[in-house]
């Protein structure tokens, strides 16, 4: 049988979410976990695949994976059990046997989460919205070798929780092509880039290309597959590791404030 699952992350961790050999990554967490389930004895006749891939210190809410498993029960009450605690899946759903996450996605979507800083809001969604339709990212994106024109569905830039952040859904994105849209978004809240400055960086491809902004505020929001998950429980330890997580970063905020004040 073929499932489906949706998997979260926190990135800081791994080294990007695609296999790589003497690397810690989401692929090899989650293939080494189906290995000791004996969910599967080799990732590639299982047709192991994930929706997409994200850099080092990139998260994730709902990428989408897939894989053939004779045995499916047990796969879906006992992978998160095996998942390591900065890993584990919110979701599971029975799939044809021809699906593939990447090619059936119908979208990805981002969010990129600024620091808590001055940010002109109004001007950072007015410069969002030159990012919708048919355009060549080339610098915004590392391109190595791929079509360069990708087809971004929506962007807006909102706030929430004190928080100021970008959200943009697209058909599919190139490498670090929403941290490059983040980055440049980034100095028009700061004042350094203005609109029309934004809007030339996609009209005129030919040039350097603009600096992404840091991994650790982008998340992978969605994938869109269309598909309606079942709902599965996270393993106690990664509900611990988050509040601690969550925690030491609430100490380290106060800390670097007081020593701040002098």
């Amino acid at each position: 049988m073929r499932l489906a699952f949706r998997v979260a992350y926190l990135g800081d961790a791994f080294f990007g979410s695609q296999l790589q050999r003497d690397r810690r990554t989401v692929e090899g967490e989650v293939i080494a976990a189906a290995g000791r389930l004996a969910l599967f004895d080799d990732w590639r006749a299982a047709g192991f695949a994930f929706a997409g891939r994200t850099d080092r210190g990139v998260h994730a809410k709902a990428q989408v994976m897939a894989f053939d498993t004779a045995d499916p029960e047990r796969a879906r009450s006992a992978l998160n059990l095996q998942l390591p605690r900065d890993c584990w899946c919110t979701g599971v759903a029975g799939v044809p046997e021809t699906f593939h996450p990447r090619y059936d996605a119908r979208s990805r979507t981002y969010r990129y989460f600024f620091p808590r800083a001055a940010l002109d809001g109004s001007a950072m969604e007015g410069a969002a919205r030159a990012f919708p339709g048919e355009h060549d990212f080339s610098r915004f994106a590392r391109v190595e070798g791929k079509d360069p024109v990708r087809k971004v569905l929506s962007a807006r830039v909102f706030r929430e929780e004190g928080f100021t952040c970008f959200e943009v859904t697209a058909e599919s994105f190139l490498w670090q092509m929403v941290r490059g849209m983040a980055g440049a978004l980034l100095l028009v809240g700061a004042g350094r880039l203005d609109e029309k400055e934004v809007q030339a960086l996609l009209d005129n491809p030919a040039g350097d290309r603009h600096p992404p902004a840091p991994s650790s505020g982008l998340v992978l929001w969605e994938v869109d597959c269309g598909i309606g998950f079942e709902p599965l429980a996270r393993a106690p330890r990664s509900t611990a590791f988050l509040s601690t997580v969550r925690g030491h970063h609430e100490v380290m905020a106060r800390v670097t404030s007081l020593l701040e004040e002098g």
